[in-house]
């Protein structure tokens, strides 16, 4: 006989707590393999196929295209052991969420619950991720601490003295929800979730904000979820924009959100200071040219800055680290992978270049080249997008000459070259045209003094003036 198991959105690693769903790439009645992809979901960091640990027939999805879910929210039902004669025809009200997941209380004696692991899975929910600890990590409610929610999905009998974001029974999986009701200082107790079971979700709450703003009054939605009278309505799904009160309001979710998440973190804790010189790239230049004569494989400029950089740091490696402010310790790294700023339609990105340190320049020019492409067509993973140690921000591509940028946490420095242009500048002596660059350090203080920093830029400069400078280093 075959058993029903419940699939949930993985955890995708690096503290990101939900997905949008992008596009289902299976339908109800589907037998799918084991690690069969069967949904595109994006997160704050990258897109992602996410395969299924069991092979089976679909029984049924959760959430359409468009709708974002919490890390552990329902995605779909597998039947395991049935074969294809014996799928059930796809019921149009199990699609969306109608259907009532299978739980782990319905499984009869000696049979694994919904969301238990067992032999016909792999575990790998998502790969790069410990997929193969993926079951282990799976909990069972004890049933003395389960949680008795009642049909509207609001759960009550918490005492009303506690913190009304962090304690008590509320369904509440994403810490960023909680964070964000307690910021507000919103009772999360009076919200009734639109997720599977009266989950609440990010969008609830801000949902009540901006009723409570629209009222003026205090963050509230009815106990049976109905709209306050006067309330602006939410933007809906997928929308990218919202026209209110005159204005344009785009919410601050999904690529954008993130990087407005950092970039206000990095703000509140890293005391930066940048420095900056200008530096005469014309020998660069010249070498680059001669490099790209011989008919080999092209190599990028970008890459050649990256190999200056990490000969940099080989000499000032207190500027590849990071901060432990919990232990007040300074943590310095011994590889060093390369983030670099990128643009696309999905807003900036920054893939970032593992082990940059031990690639030469063609090997350098290959992989910024892959990451380039795979971040326009938004298949970065989220391992593609973490745990850099040091980035270059070639902001010259956008036609300016210099820039003050925000140190991106929880690294310790960045590296910004402007555009190359032809200026006047006096060489040997003489005044000549000579193709200048600006280039610009932002350095977490903590780390090091000016003196360090100093160091570090000139020495970058010096192999941008003369590349024979980094060959004497290698």
């Amino acid at each position: 006989m075959a058993q029903v198991l419940e699939f949930k959105l993985p955890d995708l690693g690096e503290g990101l707590t939900e997905a949008e769903i992008v596009r289902w790439l299976v339908e109800v009645g589907d037998v799918v393999a084991v690690d069969q992809p069967v949904v595109e979901v994006e997160t704050a960091k990258a897109m992602v196929e996410v395969p299924c640990p069991y092979g089976g027939v679909v029984t049924a999805r959760f959430g359409e295209e468009g709708a974002e879910l919490p890390v552990g929210a329902p995605l779909l039902t597998v039947a395991v052991g049935e074969s294809a004669a014996d799928r059930p025809e796809p019921d149009e009200g199990r699609d969306g969420g109608a259907l009532e997941p299978a739980r782990g209380g319905s499984a009869g004696p000696g049979e694994p619950g919904a969301g238990e692991a067992t032999s016909e899975g792999s575990g790998n929910v998502l790969v790069g991720y410990g997929t193969s600890e993926a079951p282990a990590r799976r909990r069972r409610v004890r049933p003395d601490r389960q949680v008795s929610l009642p049909a509207g999905g609001r759960a009550n009998g918490r005492d009303r003295g506690a913190d009304p974001a962090t304690e008590g029974p509320v369904p509440v999986i994403s810490p960023l929800v909680r964070r964000l009701a307690r910021q507000h200082d919103l009772d999360l107790r009076e919200l009734t979730g639109s997720g599977p079971d009266g989950l609440i979700l990010r969008a609830d709450v801000e949902y009540a904000l901006r009723a409570a703003a629209a009222q003026g009054g205090r963050p509230a939605v009815p106990a049976d979820g109905a709209r306050p009278a006067g309330a602006v309505r939410a933007p809906a799904a997928g929308a990218s924009s919202v026209a209110r009160s005159g204005g344009i309001r785009t919410p601050l979710k999904g690529v954008r959100g993130a990087v407005a998440d950092k970039l206000s973190r990095s703000r509140r804790e890293i005391p930066d200071a940048t420095c900056w010189v200008d530096a005469d790239a014309t020998e660069l230049m010249r070498a680059r040219t001669a490099m790209n004569a011989g008919g080999g494989p092209r190599i990028s400029l970008v890459a050649l800055l990256a190999r200056i950089c990490t000969a940099a740091l080989a000499r000032f490696p207190e500027l590849n680290s990071t901060v432990d402010t919990e232990a007040r310790e300074i943590v310095q790294l011994e590889q060093v992978h390369l983030g670099f700023a990128a643009q696309t339609d999905r807003g900036l990105v920054v893939p970032v270049v593992r082990d940059a340190h031990a690639r030469d320049a063609e090997a350098l020019t290959a992989e910024f080249a892959r990451l380039t492409e795979s971040a326009r067509a938004g298949r970065l993973t989220p391992g593609e997008v973490t745990g850099g140690t040091f980035t270059l921000n070639n902001y010259g591509v956008f036609g300016v000459d210099g820039s003050t940028p925000i140190v991106n946490h929880p690294e310790a420095a960045m590296l910004g070259v402007g555009r190359i242009v032809p200026k006047p500048w006096v060489h040997e002596g003489e005044l000549a045209v000579r193709q200048v660059v600006q280039l610009s350090l932002t350095f977490d203080h903590r780390v090091c003094d000016g003196g360090t920093a100093g160091g570090f830029l000139r020495y970058v400069a010096d192999c941008v003036e003369q590349p024979a400078v980094l060959l004497r280093t290698l």
